[in-house]
């Protein structure tokens, strides 16, 4: 594991150069700014600078403000990705915190202490966040631009795989060794993806799919390149729903992620555009902060309901013969299996035969006061433990069983693609179409979730949120 350990130590020590540095150059920051005001006369009742810097509210200050510039960029989604950053996306994100911490000092701290002329005190924000976005974003390019050299040189290369085995895998793989810049991607072996022809006389080994985890984690492989040498969606994107387990970035090139019929988002480029199919279009910033507020609100939700939680327990028990709660494997994040938890609204062993079933409103297996569950969603209220423990969001595309998976994936490929986000207890899907009464059903709702895959945001959240509690109290469950 000398490889991987020595990326990974490499990584660890980026980060931690990035979040030294910002923490210095915040400090940095917020001192120069008092210096300022001094200078300036936004500060009275002090005779010297020195008296002024080391009054007990500025000492106070110099302590809670830089690390609360630290908290907007931890949740700006800077330090989610070390390795290879975008220059204009570092920009921006440290424009964008800067602004945001500029914004918060001022009325947190500043919007009674101003000096009474417009222009000045329009003077002394601005420079405000001219010193922060300047001190900051100093640092940050400096480490980024060394960090960039060392790849660029082969000095820190990331190993990987390509998942194809054809023609065209072994020209990709010419391709990016041929360049004079590095785009970091050391090439460790090939993947055949079933129906496809390895090339002949090639150097670097060839492994099945199947052995695929175990090759990973001996050869300390750090991202997957998918290069299909045949145009045979199906059999690509079987291959692409096994890499999801393996949680490692998948890179596909933007031509043939066109033929999934999914728009075409590239957010990562670095020598050759690929798109990363691991990760959604949402933004680090964005997805830091949905998963802030799911174990925000799955907190809350569980500690508010535990009253509704102990009346629906005892109706269930006293109406139902069988366990209070149903757990059932579903697929997740990175196509892992997890245990979803409901409140049971069907009698017990309702899937006695071991074969899965879907329902229906006039299922004989649905208990009454399970359809009463079913109309008003009670029967998933448990599911905030889910969203509190990672394996689900309070937003995200509807979890299905393999069974069902395995029959959705060859007529609908694209459905492999949902495996890059978790599982919500609410979806574009459940409040557009609902609930699902066979395999033809299934796949009009994935149509949905694989809209908001695309449109993924926090806005869209808040607005399928709505539409659900609307749902709920109409009692449109069903």
């Amino acid at each position: 594991m000398k490889v991987r350990l020595d990326i990974n130590n490499k990584a660890h020590r980026q980060r931690i150069k990035y979040v030294v540095g910002d923490l210095v150059m915040s400090n940095l920051a917020w001192f120069s700014y008092n210096c300022v005001r001094y200078h300036m006369g936004a500060v009275i009742g002090h005779t010297s600078l020195s008296s002024y810097l080391t009054s007990n509210m500025v000492v106070l200050g110099q302590i809670f403000f830089p690390l609360m510039m630290m908290v907007t960029y931890i949740f700006s989604g800077y330090y989610n990705n070390v390795c290879r950053k975008s220059r204009v996306q570092e920009l921006l994100t440290t424009l964008a915190s800067s602004i945001i911490n500029t914004l918060m000092i001022f009325f947190l701290a500043l919007i009674n202490d101003v000096i009474g002329v417009r222009g000045s005190d329009y003077e002394m924000i601005l420079i405000l966040l001219l010193l922060l976005f300047g001190c900051v974003y100093l640092v940050r390019a400096i480490i980024t631009n060394r960090a960039s050299n060392q790849i660029k040189s082969r000095k820190w290369t990331f190993p990987t795989l390509i998942i194809g085995s054809g023609s065209a895998a072994v020209n990709f793989a010419n391709k990016l060794n041929s360049r004079r810049k590095s785009p970091g991607y050391e090439i460790k072996g090939f993947v055949n993806i079933p129906g496809e022809h390895p090339v002949k006389g090639n150097p670097l080994p060839c492994y099945d799919l199947d052995e695929l985890q175990e090759v990973c984690d001996n050869q300390d492989i750090w991202e997957l390149i998918v290069v299909p040498s045949r145009d045979d969606t199906h059999q690509t994107m079987n291959a692409i729903n096994k890499l999801f387990a393996l949680g490692l970035p998948i890179m596909i090139s933007p031509e043939y992620f066109n033929k999934m019929q999914t728009p075409v988002t590239i957010s990562d480029i670095y020598g050759e555009p690929l798109v990363n199919i691991s990760r959604s279009s949402m933004s680090d910033s964005g997805k830091n902060i949905k998963r802030a507020l799911d174990v925000l609100i799955s907190i809350i939700a569980l500690l508010l309901l535990l009253p509704v939680y102990a009346i629906v327990a005892m109706i269930i028990k006293s109406t139902s013969p069988g366990p209070i709660f149903y757990l059932q494997e579903r697929i997740g994040l990175h196509n892992k299996p997890f245990k979803i938890i409901k409140f049971r609204s069907m009698v017990k062993d309702a899937e006695a035969s071991g074969r899965p079933q879907l329902s229906s409103d006039s299922d004989p297996r649905i208990t009454p006061f399970g359809r009463f569950m079913r109309k008003y969603r009670i029967d998933e209220l448990p599911q905030f433990w889910n969203v509190l423990k990672g394996e689900m969001s309070l937003v995200g595309p509807r979890p299905e069983r393999k069974f069902y998976i395995d029959q959705i994936i060859p007529l609908m490929p694209s459905y492999a693609l949902l495996h890059q986000v978790r599982p919500g207890i609410t979806s574009m899907g459940m409040v557009k179409f609902g609930y699902a009464k066979n395999i033809d059903e299934m796949l009009e709702r994935v149509k949905y979730d694989l809209m908001y895959l695309n449109n993924m945001s926090l806005l869209n959240d808040i607005k399928i949120l709505i539409y659900t509690i609307k749902i709920v109290f109409t009692g449109r469950g069903m």
